[in-house]
């Protein structure tokens, strides 16, 4: 009934704890109240509960009864107030943090979960999007990009670059670890992302060395120098390509139209709806004299003499009669990320948009980072952790399960995660 051992809440925690207790700490000893461990567990305890403010609650059962579930679920020894947290998160530098993608990442591997996220016989989809996920008129820190208005009002956020594993019949997705928009690149917000990007690209080929993955983004990365990158790190793509941004790929497609040497095919589904497939392979990207060569393809979906839906991309895979539909649930598959991943993070429980805190250097960027991984805990669980999948069954829905669990937590102790599950799925048992 519990999860594969490698994958339970203790082996993951563990991860987490081995990691965190290596964190650099530029701490004095003799000023030192509270392990760096500790100070990130906390705060990784905060998210995965999906409560600001946990720590509150659980320093008021400190001082009551002397023990709390952060000291028995999370191996806190002591919790450190707010202000001390920030201070100390401020200064890890976040790159500390990111291997903790990968150490969550290998035993999901090993235990072949990753097999039901294959496309096209062997390659996994992955969706690369660029996302805010702080911003103010008000509150800013030195590491906040700025925007500025035509009335000469600033505005200021910060921004990162996410992928994530995914399959468009899955709905647990697979979080990597983010790229941070810098305002240290001296470039337009644009151009950031797309540096960003290509940043990202280098970490997961880094990463995941011989893993076949096929990069699915917006028409951001349909241009050429992004193409040739994703190609140089021996990845394949389907890239959304818009008729605005692709003037003379469209020129090209629509002359071959008229020539009649594309290909179409039209399927009906049951519910009498049309999809409208079209496609041309070896068609040239731009007119530079050293273009990418790519094929295109195009969809419509429609519903009563209606379109409803209507898609663009280009890819390096040569594209046919048999491929084609797969290849289009590949390039949708990139709402996915906003729909799975953006979403869940701002508007289901994970108070991702929350100021946790600023700070001078890295305070922001580590707090998205613990949440983004309590989030990746969470698809876990979905996955493999059966007593979880049943009580968030009984529960119906995210934010009931939370509640429900950070309700009990506040009056009661528990030894185990397990037991904190059984008990809330069968409250029976223990009267």
């Amino acid at each position: 009934m519990y999860a594969k051992k490698d994958l339970s809440f203790s082996a993951l925690r563990k991860i987490l704890s081995e990691r965190f207790s290596n964190l650099t700490d530029t701490r004095q000893r003799e000023k030192i109240n509270h392990s760096i461990h500790d100070v990130f567990m906390s705060g990784f305890a905060m998210m995965f509960f999906q409560e600001p403010s946990l720590l509150r609650f659980q320093q008021s059962l400190e001082d009551d009864i002397h023990n709390n579930n952060l000291k028995t679920l999370f191996g806190v020894g002591s919790i450190p107030k707010d202000t001390q947290m920030r201070d100390i998160m401020d200064e890890v530098d976040s790159q500390e943090l990111e291997p903790l993608f990968d150490d969550f990442f290998r035993p999901l591997q090993r235990g072949k979960h990753f097999e039901q996220y294959r496309v096209l016989e062997k390659h996994y989809i992955v969706s690369v999007d660029g996302s805010g996920y702080f911003g103010s008129d008000t509150v800013c820190c030195p590491g906040c990009l700025t925007k500025e208005n035509k009335k000469g009002e600033v505005h200021y956020e910060h921004q990162i670059v996410q992928a994530a594993i995914m399959h468009p019949d899955m709905r647990q997705v697979i979080p990597l670890a983010p790229e941070e928009v810098r305002n240290t690149d001296g470039k337009e917000k644009q151009d950031c992302e797309i540096n960003a990007g290509k940043r990202l690209l280098h970490k997961i080929r880094s990463s995941h060395p011989k893993l076949p993955l096929i990069i699915v983004a917006d028409s951001l990365y349909s241009k050429q120098p992004a193409i040739e990158e994703i190609v140089s790190l021996r990845m394949r793509y389907v890239l959304t390509v818009k008729p605005g941004d692709h003037k003379k790929l469209m020129e090209w497609v629509n002359e071959q139209r008229v020539l009649k040497e594309t290909s179409r095919m039209e399927v009906k589904d049951r519910k009498g709806r049309t999809h409208i497939y079209e496609w041309i392979n070896e068609v040239p990207l731009n007119d530079n004299k050293k273009t990418v060569m790519v094929n295109y393809l195009e969809y419509w979906i429609e519903d009563r003499g209606k379109i409803t839906c209507h898609n663009s991309w280009v890819t390096d895979f040569p594209v046919d009669d048999e491929n084609i539909g797969e290849l289009v649930r590949i390039g949708r598959c990139r709402w996915k990320i906003e729909n799975e991943v953006f979403n869940t993070l701002k508007n289901q429980g994970y108070y991702v948009e929350h100021n946790y805190g600023h700070g001078k250097k890295n305070l922001s960027i580590n707090f998205f980072i613990l949440n983004l991984l309590a989030f990746f805990m969470h698809q876990i669980f979905e996955l493999t952790d059966t007593l979880y999948q049943q009580l968030r069954k009984k529960m119906g829905s995210k934010e009931n399960l939370w509640g429900c669990l950070r309700g009990v937590l506040n009056v009661l102790i528990f030894e185990s995660w397990e037991y904190l599950l059984e008990r809330n799925l069968t409250p029976s048992r223990f009267l």
